[in-house]
């Protein structure tokens, strides 16, 4: 009888083992579309930006403000105002 319950511990752990590897398989498969998806979705996202980009700077060429600073960048004069007050503001 000992054989027999050796057989049936091997064939369980052999089971075992073929059920982890396809759940494991299972798992990879679906990380990997998952993540290609993701990938997708940044680059589609990306392109977006760019698009918007472009049509903020079309829209700022048609209102003759190409030269104007970006809000988002202080001008150098205004950078220059605020080190000259910090250094008199040291003294």
């Amino acid at each position: 009888m000992d054989g027999h319950d050796s057989e049936d511990t091997k064939q369980s752990t052999a089971d075992m083992t073929v059920f982890v590897q396809n759940l494991l398989q299972q798992m990879q498969s679906r990380f990997q579309t998952m993540s290609d998806s993701i990938i997708t979705k940044i680059d589609e996202m990306g392109s977006r930006i760019n698009e918007l980009e472009q049509s903020i700077n079309d829209l700022k060429s048609e209102m003759g403000v190409e030269g104007s600073p970006s809000p988002m960048t202080p001008s150098k004069s205004s950078a220059d105002e605020v080190k000259k007050d910090e250094g008199s503001a040291l003294k």
